[in-house]
């Protein structure tokens, strides 16, 4: 098939991009790249300059200014926020007298999640959007240009056209028809069964679960669950990236595709987590607590989401990044993606020797995950 003559432009905000046409283009059902998600980033001033991540989202359009195909896409001052770390990419670069920041990033900012970077159903569309972001970053002389938590094909045709490429893992859940979570517990071995009612009985002794979702969220939810992300993070990590703001706003615009869960001691909130439900996927994201009580993460992150996921019938719970104990609480390795085209010579080189010999070990840990770690009943695994 022939190339078709395309133009490209860059857009300062998304809000440039008429919303039925990214949300058409983008071809999956992952509420974690849709316009309103990303808009609404904008909006509340979790990106932009403060912020680091300056949006420069790039556009194809055909002769008869129909656009053709979108990529979210930011210029990085930093590394912060990305789940795919590069950071010692960029010191081993300063230190050789280069300048690794700003560089060019096409992902769903602070969201780890497998989503379509290149959207466009048309492959030769998709292959020039890959073409164009690198040409950006080479005629502007940047450092690299970087796709994080693209999908699988995605993945394959960046390697295609050259860009280095980078394997990880998390840990996924799947659903293989489960009519309940007592089902979903006879799949496992005697001893994580029991391991797993010990823990849920524990803390629902202590506390109360409930499910928020829809026209049941209110502002009062939306305090309280910022409230106990900011806890999170000023124990670990520092100031969060989502403004309370943020809460708001995508509440009143993804009413229906968030699924808070909340703790409750008596009538006051102690924790809580957020979700976003995909046409057949739970996506897991942030959480928080006000209270020690063992094993509430797993209650709270883990067993509610399996527990929801059943419910609705729903084939997935994708938790985040990191995390071995998922394994033994149903969530097994699952591969995920970047890929990234540095274009100095003197960095690329050695960080491609380097992403090959972690693929390997990846994968090689995958499998050991597999066969050492999983807590199904190993006739359930033939």
């Amino acid at each position: 098939m022939p190339v078709p003559a395309l133009t490209a432009a860059l857009h300062r905000s998304i809000s440039e991009i008429d919303p039925a046409v990214w949300d058409g283009l983008k071809g999956d059902d992952n509420p974690l790249n849709s316009h309103a998600f990303l808009e609404t980033l904008e909006q509340t001033g979790c990106v932009g300059e403060d912020s680091g991540w300056v949006p420069h989202h790039l556009s194809l359009s055909d002769e008869a200014g129909a656009v053709r195909g979108v990529m979210p896409l930011y210029l990085k001052y930093h590394s912060m926020g990305e789940y795919v770390f590069d950071h010692s990419w960029a010191q081993a670069y300063e230190r050789a007298g280069g300048r690794y920041y700003p560089k060019l990033l096409s992902a769903s900012p602070f969201t780890p999640v497998t989503g379509t970077r290149l959207l466009s159903p048309a492959p030769e569309v998709r292959a020039a959007l890959i073409r164009t972001a690198v040409q950006l970053c080479d005629t502007n002389g940047l450092s690299s240009f970087h796709v994080n938590f693209p999908t699988s094909d995605e993945w394959r045709l960046m390697g295609e056209n050259g860009l280095l490429l980078r394997q990880d893992q998390q840990f996924w859940w799947s659903n293989a028809g489960y009519q309940s979570f007592d089902d979903f517990l006879t799949a496992l071995s005697a001893n994580r069964r029991k391991v797993i009612r010990r823990e849920r009985r524990d803390v629902q002794a202590a506390l109360t679960l409930k499910i928020h979702s829809g026209s049941d969220i209110t502002e009062a939810h939306l305090d309280y669950l910022h409230a106990f992300i900011e806890d999170t993070y000023d124990r670990k990590w520092g100031s969060p990236y989502l403004t309370r703001d943020f809460f708001s706003v995508i509440a009143e615009r993804m009413r229906d595709q968030i699924v808070l869960v909340f703790a409750y001691d008596g009538d006051q909130p102690v924790a809580g987590a957020i979700n976003y439900r995909g046409g057949d996927t739970l996506y897991g994201r942030q959480w928080g607590a006000r209270v020690d009580v063992p094993f509430l993460h797993f209650e709270v992150c883990y067993y509610q989401a399996i527990d929801y996921a059943i419910t609705h019938g729903l084939s997935r719970v994708e938790a985040g990044t990191q995390g071995e104990h998922k394994i033994s609480r149903g969530y097994l390795p699952h591969p995920v993606y970047s890929a990234h085209h540095i274009r100095d010579r003197a960095l690329r080189e050695p960080v491609a020797r380097f992403l090959t010999q972690e693929r390997a070990a990846v994968a090689a840990q995958m499998a050991e995950y597999e066969a050492e770690l999983s807590p199904f009943r190993k006739r359930d695994q033939a």
